[in-house]
């Protein structure tokens, strides 16, 4: 991002994507997350609560059809280039303060959000209460989208809570 020549905006995350796993830890879990993505093809999103934290409905589809696509070379490099377990790199304070770093209150991974809240202090920090981020987005996309409207708008600072 910072060595892009296209203007950027705003930047929105899933903080989950800040997990910080070891190199061997990464190359382990490569054939049970695809087999566990699978699955949710596989058994129809039988097996979302065990994977996503949720069974909604509405955002089955998203999964089955993820897991109907999903290969073993792509998870593979998925997880070769993202979960790094070294330092964040650095943004510059002023991205950092049109960043936004979403995390989901019944996620495993709001436990990561006091790492990357110390790497990207001037960074924003939503918690969605009661679900994951994902469900958010997909259960009600337009209040979803008007909250991002909302936070950018009023510049909203830490914490936030949805």
């Amino acid at each position: 991002m910072t060595a892009t020549r296209l203007p950027v905006e705003h930047v929105f995350f899933d903080g989950g994507q800040f997990a910080q796993i070891g190199k061997g830890t990464r190359r382990i879990m490569v054939p049970f997350l695809y087999l566990a993505i699978k699955s949710l093809y596989w058994s129809r999103g039988g097996t979302l609560k065990k994977i996503m934290w949720c069974d909604d409905e509405a955002i089955k589809p998203y999964f089955i059809a993820a897991g109907k696509a999903l290969t073993y070379g792509n998870m593979r490099r998925q997880m070769a280039d993202s979960l790094e377990d070294k330092p964040f790199p650095a943004l510059p304070e002023d991205l950092q303060r049109r960043t936004w770093f979403e995390f989901g209150s019944i996620e495993e991974h709001l436990k990561y959000r006091a790492a990357v809240q110390k790497a990207y202090p001037q960074g924003y920090y939503p918690i969605f209460e009661g679900c994951n981020h994902m469900q958010y987005q997909i259960r009600d996309p337009q209040g979803f989208a008007a909250m991002l409207v909302h936070i950018i708008e009023q510049n909203t600072l830490l914490p936030l809570t949805f």
